[in-house]
């Protein structure tokens, strides 16, 4: 049963790196390889450590950041997912000039708005009896895989719907950012 549970929690976390990385693959017109490894190690990484870092901090610091974690997360989401949409409309090759989101600190950035979750859930994970190693590991592989699998979906949406598809993904990082917000705000 923990094995279940353990597994439906780490798709769960998932879920945000996944619909970046479908965003980011209509954005860019497909992921190369280099950039679907850079994403899936750090989304990964990120899923992996930061279970491991709630499991340590304890409730009391996570107080203190969470009055305001949210709206961080809220906002570095917007910028992107409305500097996707501007980018949308820009001509190919002037497009393409811009910054490679998957590359520097704007991955750093979409890592860590896409693991707050998993920041928290690394508090709960004691009250399940679950050990952290194994909980972090089974999470931040699995965001790994459907970071990967995500990779190959965004492309084929892409072709389907075309520049809305780039719209669709700057909109779903903004959606993110507000479910992280409307979240921590209940």
């Amino acid at each position: 049963m923990k094995a279940l549970i353990l597994f439906g929690i780490a798709v769960a976390l998932a879920v945000d790196a996944m619909a970046v990385t479908i965003g980011l693959a209509c954005y860019l017109n497909g992921l190369k390889k280099s950039q679907t490894v850079r994403l899936a190690l750090h989304f990964g990484i990120y899923q992996f450590g930061m279970p491991v870092i709630g499991w340590f901090i304890g409730e009391n610091l996570l107080k203190l950041v969470s009055d305001y974690d949210h709206w961080v997360a809220f906002g570095l989401l917007l910028v992107i997912g409305l500097r996707m949409i501007r980018e949308s409309f820009k001509e190919e090759e002037e497009r393409f000039k811009a910054q490679d989101p998957t590359r520097g600190w704007p991955l750093v950035v979409l890592a860590l708005a896409t693991s707050q979750d998993a920041l928290a859930t690394g508090l709960s994970l004691s009250v399940l009896g679950i050990n952290i190693w194994l909980a972090s590991t089974v999470i931040g592989l699995t965001a790994f895989s459907l970071t990967v699998v995500a990779s190959r979906l965004g492309p084929l949406l892409g072709k389907v719907f075309g520049r809305r598809a780039e719209i669709a993904g700057g909109l779903i990082l903004i959606l993110i950012g507000f479910k992280i917000l409307f979240d921590h705000l209940r």
